[in-house]
């Protein structure tokens, strides 16, 4: 393995997949199936006077710190996927970019966490009444708060030493009205409601995932997994924290217990399920604030460092296919088909592999020739767009390669400058669920045009784990072959002995497969995070309406003339028990519709649907949704599952609204 060094920070230039320069041989036809089991996993050590690594030949790689369910078959695909990757990147050595890390000087990268979570205008230049603040603050956890403190304090401490002449915070200033605010809340309801809901989940969800290096990591695939609600009401944190004592007994009495981990599936919830996707971007962005808070409190309960990387800017092609950025790549796209969210190399290559069958056997392990990749890459750079390429001499196995070699040629990784230290850090959590709930953070972070992409991908890699049965590419051999590509990205890594470089490969197949059978189950938005908003959404409109009617006695308004409009404009003309639903688009404009018990989202839109007649009856289930707009929320579709009346008393002064999804 090869490194270069700066004084900015570390660039990875080449792997070295096993620790030897064994060749694979005919392995690489045969997609590992017939591979040398001759080849020993050593104890490895770091020799500390030099940057490279060395292998003892002499015991084979200790169990205890390996894992059982991982055979060295499973592990032979890593490699073998490993060293295909390095033959590739030497052919495209001249093509490809690099990425400088820099590493962050003291404070910065809090000062930069700050900013990212919204609350820039606690500290800096741009420092301002800390008021601002106060409504996004009061809605946090008590381990959400620690967390913005916690980095309050360092950001403070930073510029007094380097005397910043800004307006600097003081900690205790800026929590001192959010304590001030909950003592003197007329009850404790809503802690008492989490600890009612935490409890209704606990000793169900709380079993522990075997350690990296300790235990098993992915049980073995027939066996059959009992499966659990994961619980979405509660912050992670707070959960985490909560059964931090408790769950050191468990952890222990468990070690060396063979039990079948538990298998997590979405909770079902009255008020419905809300997805990514589902929320209008002003309240997503509420979102993602809350959820690094949420991640970076998760991390901090359970003892673990979340740093985030920043790249450096560097100069990149701004037209092509492969080694383009995701965003200027969409960008290029979208002037060929208007609205795309996904690139069209990427769903062009989905496709063609699609189209030669997914029942091919080693699908996705089998690479192609690297020289027939590398000119097929020549090829279409310069006739893709052009509709002049001719897709039918694209092997099947050449178009699998070239999906992972667009993947790991993307200038910054698929998951993230950012975020991808992150990813890899999810194998140190200590329990399956605790590393669901960190993934389920971090998808929600991710960029809009990479969450999309990764998206994409994960659906596909799921098409063909279903044909599982004659492609012999179980969820685990999959998660094998395409963690590194996902992972380990060519300009981005960590000097580090092969035995974390072993670690590393279990844990991030491990992160690969969770990533792929639970993704619907990540790409949902908490309840906690979602409750937090509507109540930052409630606070805001008791602000502003404040400032309302302070504005309105100045101009000698008529108050209680405005007030009694106020009141609610939305039901003057709906009677008790039912809500009135509008649909501008169909030929039933409106409709009240009584609430009962039973009724669902599916059922409105069902009674609408039922009326339309000539070119409108032709609409489907799935191209107009049900939308609650206004009240405590922006703007969210329902899904189908959604209790009306549930809903209603959540958020009494919604509207609501039959449209079609935006672009």
């Amino acid at each position: 393995m090869s490194w270069l060094s700066s004084s900015q920070g570390v660039v990875l230039t080449a792997y070295h997949p096993s620790g030897k320069d064994q060749a694979v041989g005919d392995s690489h036809a045969k997609g590992g199936e017939e591979a040398t089991s001759s080849r020993r996993y050593g104890q490895y050590t770091m020799n500390q006077e030099s940057t490279t690594t060395r292998v003892m030949e002499k015991p084979p790689f200790d169990r205890s710190i390996s894992q059982d369910s991982l055979d060295e078959l499973s592990m032979e695909d890593y490699w073998i996927e490993l060293e295909n990757i390095k033959k590739s990147s030497e052919n495209r050595q001249e093509d490809q970019e690099v990425v400088v890390v820099k590493e962050p000087d003291e404070g910065e990268l809090e000062e930069e966490w700050l900013k990212e979570a919204g609350l820039s205008n606690l500290f800096g230049e741009s420092a301002g009444d800390p008021q601002e603040s106060m409504v996004f603050l009061s809605t946090l956890t008590r381990t959400q708060a620690a967390a913005v403190q916690k980095r309050v304090e360092t950001v403070s401490q930073t510029l007094r030493k380097k005397n910043k002449q800004y307006q600097i915070p003081d900690v205790r200033d800026i929590f001192a009205q959010q304590r001030e605010s909950k003592e003197t809340a007329p009850d404790d309801t809503e802690s008492q409601s989490l600890r009612t809901n935490e409890n209704k989940y606990q000793g169900r969800d709380d079993q522990t995932s075997n350690l990296v290096g300790e235990e098993k990591l992915i049980p073995p695939e027939e066996t059959p997994a009992p499966e659990t609600d994961i619980n979405l009401e509660v912050s992670f944190a707070e959960q985490a924290l909560n059964q931090k004592e408790s769950s050191k007994e468990k952890i222990q009495k468990s070690k060396g217990d063979d039990a079948t981990l538990p298998s997590f599936r979405l909770p079902k919830d009255k008020t419905g399920t809300t997805r990514i996707g589902d929320l209008a971007p002003q309240d997503m962005k509420k979102v993602c604030h809350l959820a690094l808070i949420e991640l970076t409190a998760l991390y901090d309960v359970l003892g673990i460092e979340l740093k985030q990387q920043k790249a450096v800017k560097i100069k990149t092609r701004d037209s092509g296919l492969f080694c383009i950025p995701l965003t200027v790549l969409l960008e290029q796209d979208q002037r060929k088909v208007l609205g795309t969210r996904i690139p069209l190399i990427f769903q062009k290559l989905i496709s063609r592999i699609e189209e030669g069958g997914l029942e091919t056997e080693g699908l996705l392990r089998i690479p192609g020739a690297a020289i027939r990749i590398k000119n097929l890459c020549q090829e279409l750079e310069a006739k893709f767009y052009e509709g002049t390429f001719n897709w039918e001499s694209v092997k099947q196995h050449d178009a699998a390669s070239l999906l992972k070699l667009f993947i790991r040629e993307l200038p910054q990784p698929l998951l993230s400058v950012e975020y991808l230290k992150a990813f890899q850090a999810v194998q140190t959590l200590p329990t399956k669920k605790q590393q669901l709930q960190a993934l389920n953070l971090l998808v929600i972070l991710l960029p809009d045009a990479n969450r999309d992409t990764l998206k994409a991908l994960l659906e596909f890699l799921q098409r063909v784990i279903d044909n599982k049965e004659k492609n012999k590419m179980t969820v685990m051999n999959v998660a094998m072959v395409m963690a590194p590509n996902l992972f380990m990205c060519h300009a981005l890594g960590l000097k580090s002995s092969e035995q974390r470089e072993f670690v590393m490969a279990a844990g991030t197949a491990n992160t690969m497969h969770l990533l792929i059978k639970y993704q619907k189950l990540l790409w949902t938005i908490p309840k906690f995070i979602v409750n937090q908003v509507r109540k930052q959404n409630t606070e805001n409109h008791k602000k502003d309406k404040r400032a309302m009617k302070k504005l309105l006695k100045k101009m000698a308004y008529d108050r209680e003339k405005y007030e009694k409009q106020d009141k609610s404009t939305n039901d003057a003309d709906v009677p008790q028990g039912v809500i009135r639903v509008q649909a501008p688009h169909l030929s039933k404009v409106s409709m009240a519709i009584q609430l009962t018990e039973e009724l669902k989202a599916s059922d409105v839109l069902a009674r609408f649907l039922s009326q339309e007649s000539g070119v409108a009856q032709t609409l489907k289930k799935g191209e107009v949704f049900l939308y609650e707009i206004g009240g405590n929320i922006g703007e969210r579709c329902l899904d189908d599952d959604t209790y009306m009346k549930d809903l209603y008393q959540l958020n009494p002064n919604a509207e609501w609204v039959i449209k079609s999804k935006p672009l």
